[in-house]
């Protein structure tokens, strides 16, 4: 019982700064750039660049979080079948 409130703590955990990252990139993506990129890709008329740096920035931020996500399944996983085995 005491690792699976562990485990869903972590879960929780992880899933709010992933929720945090992901609304701060969708309310307002011109500010997920640092400077000299927004102020060379504002120069251009072309929107399509900015697009694409801005999705890059999010897929960079979701990768570790997935990451994290993955590691504390297969624990959990791990976990739990060594306990099935195991007679107490």
């Amino acid at each position: 019982m005491k690792a699976i409130k562990h485990i869903l703590i972590g879960f929780l955990m992880c899933y709010a700064f992933a929720k945090a990252d992901i609304q701060a990139a969708t309310t307002n993506t011109t500010t997920t750039q640092c400077a000299m990129c927004r102020a060379v890709l504002e120069s251009e008329e072309d929107n399509s660049t900015a697009k694409g740096i801005n999705n890059g920035i999010k897929y960079l931020m979701i990768i570790p979080y997935i990451l994290v996500g993955g590691v504390f399944y297969f624990v959990y996983r791990s976990k739990k079948s060594s306990k099935i085995e195991t007679p107490e």
